[in-house]
């Protein structure tokens, strides 16, 4: 038996990187894991390896940058499960990378989607789920990004602030429905999206070579060694912690 059998987690952004170490660290506690993110053979493939875990998992494409997709995979994830016990909202990007001035408005917006609105709009639209007599713990990645401004990010930099401020406002709201919310920045992670960073021009981004060094100075965390750090606080955050922010080299 595991520590989580019964429960039903949701994570975004789960066919790659710290989404799909997360997964499997869920399953492998005996948690049934909804992976959500667009469709894909890594989705597939991530799937696959969660239920050689918890054969009960299952994955659901969703684009968190659309909001008609969003509905879509709300509805048939209410259309399988009855309760969601915890929501791990992992999805992220990056994009645009460029000045503040420069960066295409449709980009900007749509990192604002996939980043802070799409997870207010998931949230929202599984509240059948969350709302009861079970409890329900809600986790969002953040990132250092939501604390200092970073030239060419202007995008990820505010959304990851808002979604910090939105972790608050949950936690603050959630306390009657027995929900709680916690946010935690995990380092610099070797994930898809620090590829995207290190493929910049220098023109777009000054900081490129960093997070070039970054790479081969091998500092770069792996996504399964964050996800095991952060598997108690997903699971097990008390309600004295909800509402605050964490780092995952202090857990």
């Amino acid at each position: 038996m595991g520590e989580l059998d019964g429960q039903t987690y949701v994570v975004t952004g789960a066919s790659k990187g710290i989404g799909r170490a997360v997964s499997l660290e869920l399953a492998k506690a005996g948690a049934r894991v909804v992976l959500l993110a667009r469709e894909s053979p890594e989705l597939e493939r991530a799937t696959a390896e969660v239920n050689g875990e918890s054969g009960i998992s299952f994955a659901v494409a969703c684009d968190l940058g659309d909001g008609e997709s969003i509905e879509q995979a709300a509805t048939s994830i209410l259309d399988a499960i009855e309760q969601v016990h915890g929501l791990v909202h992992n999805a992220g990007d990056i994009h645009p990378i460029k000045p503040l001035l420069k960066a295409d408005v449709a980009a900007w917006s749509r990192s604002m989607m996939v980043n802070l609105v799409g997870v207010q709009h998931l949230t929202q639209a599984l509240r059948p789920a969350l709302i009861g007599d079970h409890r329900v713990r809600v986790t969002t990645i953040s990132s250092g990004a939501a604390l200092r401004p970073l030239p060419s990010w202007s995008a990820y930099c505010t959304a990851k602030a808002g979604l910090d401020m939105w972790t608050r406002c949950l936690a603050e709201e959630g306390e009657a429905d027995n929900i709680t919310a916690v946010s935690v920045a995990p380092g610099i992670v070797d994930t898809p999206m620090q590829l995207a960073i290190r493929s910049a021009t220098e023109d777009d981004f000054p900081l490129r070579e960093n997070f070039v060094r970054y790479h081969e100075d091998g500092q770069l965390a792996q996504p399964d060694t964050v996800a095991r750090a952060l598997f108690g606080l997903i699971t097990a955050h008390s309600l004295e912690q909800s509402g605050q922010r964490f780092d995952v080299r202090d857990l």
